[in-house]
């Protein structure tokens, strides 16, 4: 097929992407209008170490139709920024997402053809699929494009990549490289083995992101189909080197059981819950976000209370939290779990904390359920006894109760809050000292604690009046966000930051009401609200950051420096609510100001999910991950607590 690039008109949608997670950690994701932007862009990349250890195996296809002498590209790839090659975004007719991703083709001859796409959850297997829905048989070519690199890397052409192939019938596989699974093609086509190079394609998310952005993919052969109306044309790629008779009715039994599990998932939540939802064994653990997250443990814990509880999943919160309580250690819970298999990360103050949040939240929602609870509930108050007791002795990184019954944290270098980008070795928003949350959610947890024993109500008591005559600021009218800044008695940092709302809504157990609380929720209001959630700083702050973009230290400088996080609009409606009264006409005035343009965001970016950030700027533009767990999480929860009454818990 002749490859010479030429220039082309934008694709459209290219901003819009679609997701197809397996139940370990891999996924396949592309975008609308079928142009790769990512290096993260694959159809088959895979999790060594489930949910880890991630490979991408299969990048992409080249795909096009022959018919009446003529041939019509079905495939659009970009060598450069406004080189697009070959031209199949012209015949793009139409695109879904239900059940799951397909395109349609209209071709110059007069045919209609469809590809559809789908993620096998337990086998692990992508399956493409075309048919001819109008017109004369044509023949389908399909080059797959190959690497065999850590998805966070890319690919040079290296004469090291094996080309060779395993051949029985229409079944392929490869194995580029030794230290790498194998892949493994099961077509009801033939294969004709004609190595080749695909050269110097561009991401254009990589290249804005200063990012390395160029790759080179190897094509070992073609796939051939004569597409007429009765069979569709099948490819499916797996990891492994077995091959047997697998092909059209293999696929067509996959997309049967697959189409029923989808149709039985609620709505309109339940395929997007699902992808965050994966095994770690023994257990099963929450991956933070697509396409470039792990699990991490505060993510994992805020993500839960929506993700799981809101939506009836107390099997997997019971599983992910069980497995979890294994891991404290001197009273801290691992923020993350490196790729490499190396130890887990010890290194938040609040990851912890907001641990014992969603026990306590499980527990309440297993009782309300009637589900027997005696043998988890000792486990999880284990572990919830065992942070607190390691926070109250002291621990890592400068962590431990202070005579005033609240918790310090911090030591120069290291960032442990949920602001924790750093750009080098400067820590961008340094916040050593008491932040606010991190004394709301020390404070919830000592109430939380305090129901079945009365070790803790002493420091809570004495924590709660220091918050009441420490926090507040009156020349803002809200709270300051860090009180013994870098551990020095009586000062204070006045930054207007959305922290000090968890105060007032987010937790089980508020801190504050009456005037200071409707105060607090006007400020925050006024200064950080955007239709997206809240800002991280205020925009009259000269330290304001109203865009989030540029290369990795432009980026990480703004993170939390006015981008605005959407997993904040939870905590924010639910302290709007206490402080405007829990009626119907507050609920749905809640509804209409913070669901609804969330809502409408589900159908751009990541497809049925929520962005990980927004700029601060209008018009608001979505950044980071397309993907995000605690955003949908802190979404479903919002969308639960505004459909019911809000009853303040009481400790």
């Amino acid at each position: 097929m002749p490859r010479a690039p030429q220039s082309q008109p934008a694709l459209p949608d290219l901003a819009s992407e679609w997701l197809e997670a397996d139940g370990l950690g891999g996924f396949a994701s592309g975008t609308v209008g079928g142009v790769r932007t990512r290096r993260y862009h694959a159809l088959l990349l895979t999790a060594t170490t489930p949910p880890t250890g991630r490979v991408v195996l299969v990048n992409d296809i080249d795909a096009w139709i022959e018919a009446d002498g003529r041939s019509m590209a079905l495939a659009s790839h970009r060598y450069g920024p406004d080189i697009l090659y070959p031209d199949g975004q012209r015949r793009l007719a139409g695109f879904t997402r239900e059940p799951w991703p397909s395109w349609s083709f209209r071709l110059e001859t007069g045919q209609r053809i469809s590809q559809e796409l789908f993620v096998d959850r337990d086998g692990c297997e992508t399956v493409l699929r075309w048919r001819l829905l109008e017109g004369a048989p044509v023949r389908l070519i399909v080059r797959p494009l190959l690497s065999g690199r850590d998805y966070h890397a890319l690919q040079r052409e290296s004469v090291h990549f094996e080309f060779r192939a395993t051949v029985q019938g229409g079944n392929i596989a490869w194995r580029p490289y030794p230290n790498l699974p194998s892949i493994a093609a099961f077509s009801n086509g033939t294969y004709r083995h004609e190595p080749d190079w695909y050269r110097n394609f561009i991401y254009a998310e990589e290249a804005a992101r200063g990012l390395d952005a160029v790759e080179d993919l190897a094509s070992p052969g073609l796939f051939t189909w004569e597409l007429g109306p009765e069979e569709p044309a099948v490819l499916t790629f797996r990891t492994g080197d077995g091959l047997f008779a697998r092909g059209a009715a293999h696929a067509a039994r996959l997309a049967e059981s697959e189409a029923a599990r989808r149709a039985v998932l609620p709505r309109p939540f339940g395929r997007s819950v699902e992808a965050y939802l994966v095994d770690r064994y023994p257990g099963r653990t929450i991956l933070a976000g697509f396409p470039w997250f792990t699990d991490w443990g505060r993510d994992s814990f805020i993500a839960l209370r929506g993700l799981c509880l809101a939506t009836g999943r107390l099997d997997d919160a019971e599983r992910i939290l069980a497995g979890w309580a294994g891991t404290v250690s001197q009273g801290m819970l691992p923020n993350r779990f490196p790729d490499t298999g190396d130890a887990p990360e010890y290194n938040s103050v609040d990851a912890a904390l907001w641990y014992i949040v969603a026990c306590h939240d499980f527990l309440e929602a297993a009782e309300s359920a009637g589900r027997p609870v005696t043998l988890i509930g000792d486990t999880l108050r284990a572990a919830v006894e065992a942070i607190i007791a390691g926070y109250a002795a002291g621990t890592r990184f400068g962590i431990g109760l202070d005579a005033d019954g609240l918790l310090r944290a911090g030591e120069p270098g290291v960032q442990l809050t949920w602001m924790d980008a750093k750009v080098g070795d400067r820590v961008v928003t340094p916040r050593i000292g008491k932040p606010v949350e991190v004394q709301a959610l020390w404070l919830n947890a000592l109430s939380i604690a305090g129901v079945w024993t009365d070790r803790w109500r002493e420091i809570e008591a004495r924590g709660r009046a220091s918050f009441l005559e420490r926090f507040p600021d009156p020349e803002s009218g809200g709270l300051f966000d860090v009180v013994d800044v870098d551990h020095v008695k009586g000062t204070v940092d006045r930054s207007v930051r959305p922290n000090q709302i968890f105060a007032v809504g987010g937790l089980p157990y508020p801190l504050l009401d009456g005037a200071l609380a409707r105060s607090i929720v006007a400020l925050v209001d006024a200064k950080l609200l955007t239709p997206f959630g809240l800002r991280t700083l205020d925009p009259a702050d000269p330290r304001y950051a109203g865009r989030y973009e540029g290369g990795p230290c432009e980026r990480d400088a703004a993170y939390h420096q006015g981008t605005v996080w959407p997993w904040l609009i939870g905590a924010f409606a639910e302290a709007w609510l206490r402080i405007e009264g829990d009626g119907p006409a507050a609920r749905s005035r809640a509804r209409e100001r913070f669901l609804t343009p969330l809502f409408a965001h589900l159908e751009v970016a990541g497809l049925g999910h929520v962005s990980e950030i927004f700029d601060g700027d209008a018009p608001h533009r979505p950044r980071g991950t397309p993907f995000q767990a605690w955003s949908l999480g802190e979404l479903i929860r919002l969308d639960i607590l505004t459909a019911r009454s809000l009853e303040p818990a009481h400790a």
